[in-house]
């Protein structure tokens, strides 16, 4: 455990950060998820509307620094990718 008072400020605002970091990770994976169940059920309009919901928290994240600009980037390319390929 870290004695200087900096460093016991810093270490609460690292863990704050951590646990927000995972929950928008978190929100990522979920609607993901969403976006390739409605693509294997087949209905192209609801697999539209979450590509979108995707694409929206992936920018968000990439704009807060979450994920790096660039992986966002590649996931957003392969998801509208696959939709396309469904279409």
């Amino acid at each position: 455990m870290a004695n200087i008072k900096s460093q016991i400020k810093r270490n609460r605002q690292n863990e704050a950060r951590r646990l927000r970091n995972k929950a928008a990770r978190s929100r990522l994976k979920t609607l993901t998820r969403r976006f390739e169940t409605s693509l294997s059920s087949g209905d192209g309009d609801a697999a539209a509307d979450a590509y979108r919901d995707v694409t929206q928290a992936l920018d968000k994240a990439a704009a807060k620094g979450v994920v790096h600009r660039n992986k966002a980037s590649n996931q957003k390319s392969r998801l509208a990718k696959r939709l396309r390929s469904a279409g």
